[in-house]
């Protein structure tokens, strides 16, 4: 077998529904199989993939036992050759994994790729590509200096290199990790001494041991819409406390000195990814205008008057309403998905964006990488 996709879900049922509509579709022509695993949803998500993707294989977890552990169950009953551990609030492209794999074929000393990630808006998501989280280099990124000097100081997002081009890069998202499976069995998974948070971070430097590269792959991009599952909350912070403080302390030997810096500087780089979270919830402006990029006439929101419909093959029709507060609504079932992130790498922030489920019952999207995910009824 080629490839082992291991999707862990946890309570993102609409859009783990997305997740696995552009998966199904990019292995389509390939000896591969989807591995979901669900840590203990109580939000319907098992009953509606058995439902609606019979030909996915399911892992139940009675409890959220969290990532690390999560995806190790997963992998281990992977059997392809290549893997890619996915997050469930994630789109890859018809070619994603196709590309990912000739890539990996034709790079041998590559140990773990990771693409260009955007959020739900179109922007490029920094951590697509991330130094080593060292003391020094953490308080180049707490303390703003990296936004004064990025060439010197912008280590902890890589910098260096540019969103646009591909290049080795230290550190991976967990996100999207793609890799020979026989490689995260040598590296025996994530750590499951962490919960979350850390184990992205902990996984890519393990890997750096072995004197392989990391890489990232500028010509591949995936949507990420972040955080899903994750509230924003007071539970939130002291978990990426907990995981921040353990990574530090596995790989690290620092002054005490130090380590009493460390400990401010995640206490508040972790408040502030909780206050953004926390205001996140708050959308500014509701959409002038719906567009729906779909075949299907009889779809619409509710009683919205401002509903427009746009054949696919007339697409470029809705730029007349690009910076008008126009949300875009694909039908993935008569756009390709590549079609709309590419749409969405050209077109950013003229619009926002949101994407119909399987069934056509609802849409979902995000309108940044620090706001909640929205869930339209569509009717």
């Amino acid at each position: 077998m080629q490839l082992s996709v291991v999707i862990l879900n946890y309570n993102v049922k609409y859009f783990i529904d997305i997740c696995l509509q552009s998966v199904l579709a990019a292995t389509k022509d390939l000896d591969a199989e989807v591995i979901f695993v669900d840590n203990a949803s109580v939000d319907g998500s098992v009953e509606w993939v058995s439902q609606q993707f019979p030909q996915v294989k399911q892992i139940n977890i009675p409890e959220n036992i969290g990532f690390p552990k999560g995806n190790n169950i997963g992998v281990a009953k992977a059997k392809g050759e290549f893997l890619c551990i996915l997050n469930p609030d994630t789109i890859v492209a018809e070619d994603t994994f196709s590309n990912a794999i000739s890539f990996m074929e034709n790079n041998k000393q590559v140990a773990i790729m990771g693409p260009k990630l955007i959020d739900g808006s179109g922007t490029f998501l920094n951590e697509s590509k991330r130094g080593v989280p060292t003391p020094w280099v953490a308080f180049s990124k707490v303390s703003g200096l990296y936004k004064i000097a990025p060439k010197l100081f912008g280590k902890y997002y890589n910098l260096r290199l540019s969103k646009d081009k591909s290049g080795p890069t230290d550190i991976l998202v967990g996100a999207f990790m793609f890799m020979r499976t026989e490689h995260y069995r040598l590296l025996d998974g994530f750590d499951e001494a962490c919960f979350m948070y850390s184990d992205d971070i902990d996984l890519s430097y393990r890997s750096l041991q072995f004197g392989q590269q990391n890489y990232y792959n500028a010509e591949i991009t995936v949507i990420h819409f972040k955080g899903e599952s994750t509230p924003k909350d007071f539970a939130y912070q002291l978990k990426f406390r907990e995981a921040m403080n353990y990574f530090y302390h596995k790989h690290f030997h620092v002054s005490n000195l130090a380590k009493i810096w460390i400990k401010a500087a995640i206490n508040v780089f972790s408040f502030l990814k909780r206050i953004l979270g926390s205001q996140s919830k708050i959308r500014k402006q509701q959409p002038n205008f719906y567009c729906l990029i779909s075949d299907d006439l009889d779809l619409k929101i509710g009683a919205n008057k401002n509903f427009l419909f746009l054949h696919t093959s007339a697409i470029d029709e809705v730029l007349a309403y690009r910076n008008s507060h126009t949300e875009i609504i694909f039908d993935p079932e008569i756009i390709s998905f590549k079609s709309c992130i590419d749409f969405m790498l050209k077109n950013g922030k003229g619009f926002t964006y949101k994407f119909l489920n399987s069934n056509k019952s609802h849409a979902v999207g995000s309108i940044s990488s620090v706001a909640k995910g929205e869930v339209l009824v569509m009717s």
